[in-house]
């Protein structure tokens, strides 16, 4: 079964600390549920579109592993207190 990567680029953040309330708990759940996360931050250099957009990569073992975390309660919860803070896109990606 091919591993499933999580892919969240930030186009804005409007809320600083809705963002720093959802992380306390987004981590956590996230981690809890088998994610490994291997990037979290802003582009160290940027190429094509050059979007210095904050980006999170999180590992799962699969794409319906990476979905049931996704819509787990825990990370549902994290996700209420972000609200409107963040505009961002979430791809859930499969493997090769």
């Amino acid at each position: 079964m091919a591993k499933a990567y999580w892919v969240a680029a930030y186009r804005s953040v409007s809320d600083p600390d809705a963002l720093a309330a959802y992380a306390k708990l987004s981590g956590p759940a996230i981690i809890a549920g088998g994610g490994r996360i291997l990037v979290r931050g802003v582009p160290a250099v940027t190429y094509e579109a050059g979007l210095e957009q904050r980006t999170v990569v999180i590992e799962f073992d699969s794409v319906e592993h990476a979905q049931q975390v996704h819509d787990s309660p825990a990370y549902q919860e994290a996700m209420a207190l972000l609200g409107t803070g963040a505009e961002r896109d979430i791809r859930i990606v499969e493997g090769v």
